[in-house]
């Protein structure tokens, strides 16, 4: 298999291509570097099976390679690097999904495209279902990100629908793991983060918001599932285990060892108080479901931060 993964470089990226690498299958990593890193990519580049090219999905490309699936993951995924150029990240999700759905439909390729638990919105039913709508606001500091992959999967059915692109559209829910950035921006790192420096945990609101975090490995093997498949509507991948920001944040710092005070500040606007998938197609079409346990999954993503926060 030949593959092309957008966003190669990134947390969900990099673990994307270890799995393809260790399949023995080629791959070309396209990525801008914005939250991608080198490092999590360098120990390929004398693969001759890897292949990068440096390039922003906002622009066209045009291959010589043959390609049999496209793995479109490029775009920030954390409010912290989405927020600071939302314009950008709105033409990341459209233009990006745009150039890579004409690609596939030029390559006869299949493509998976990454969208996201934050179509949900403020989700007003709990769990959230692959057919809830939604309750997102159009206008609000979030809404580049949500409803640019709000129409990133629009693009993708009407590519499906006018020119039988082989679409898969996997919906991701929170997920964590080593090669997240220091700065991601996103809880867990940021608990870890704090905690390992002895900074101030810093909780948003009073902490009684709840997520669902599922560990990278698992949310890979979903992604390979569900591109594996013949499935072609959107479906929900992440960890249905719900926890509280403030137990959340309890948990890090006794796994730490840390003194790190817990502090509270303002929630910010539109962020969510409640998110966790309901995994039933998942389970029933994919034969999917997450093994990886917080407690496991906590473990291994702070002795990556131990080794790397300094390097």
């Amino acid at each position: 298999m030949k593959n092309l993964v957008t966003g190669g470089a990134g947390f969900l990226g990099s673990h994307l291509i270890d799995k393809l690498i260790d399949l023995n299958e080629k791959v070309i990593c396209m990525d801008n570097y914005f939250t991608g890193s080198q490092k999590n990519i360098e120990k390929h580049f004398s693969n001759p099976l890897f292949k990068f090219i440096k390039h922003d999905v906002i622009n066209p490309i045009s291959l010589a390679e043959e390609i049999d699936r496209i793995w479109h993951l490029a775009c920030p995924a954390s409010p912290v690097h989405y927020q600071l150029d939302p314009i950008k990240t709105t033409r990341t999700s459209f233009l990006g999904t745009y150039n890579m759905l004409n690609l596939a439909k030029e390559k006869d390729a299949k493509i998976l495209i990454a969208s996201t638990s934050e179509v949900y919105g403020d989700p007003e039913i709990h769990p959230q279902s692959e057919s809830y709508k939604g309750s997102v606001n159009t206008f609000g500091i979030r809404a580049c990100y949500d409803e640019g992959k709000r129409i990133a999967e629009t693009l993708s059915f009407d590519f499906n629908r006018m020119h039988n692109v082989d679409i898969r559209i996997a919906r991701i829910f929170n997920t964590y793991g080593p090669n997240m950035l220091a700065n991601d921006g996103r809880v867990i790192s940021n608990f870890i983060v704090q905690a390992l420096m002895g900074n101030p945990i810093t909780i948003y609101g009073e902490g009684i918001q709840t997520r669902s975090f599922c560990y990278v490995s698992d949310l890979i093997k979903g992604l390979s599932s569900l591109m594996a498949s013949n499935y072609k509507k959107p479906i929900n991948i992440g960890n249905p285990e719900e926890f509280t920001i403030l137990k959340l944040a309890k948990i890090i710092k006794e796994k730490v060892d840390s003194n790190s005070e817990i502090i509270n500040k303002s929630l910010p606007d539109d962020d969510p108080l409640q998110r966790k998938p309901n995994i039933t197609l998942a389970n029933e079409i994919l034969n999917w479901h997450p093994k990886i346990g917080l407690d496991e999954g906590l473990n291994k993503t702070i002795s990556y931060f131990k080794e790397n926060l300094n390097t």
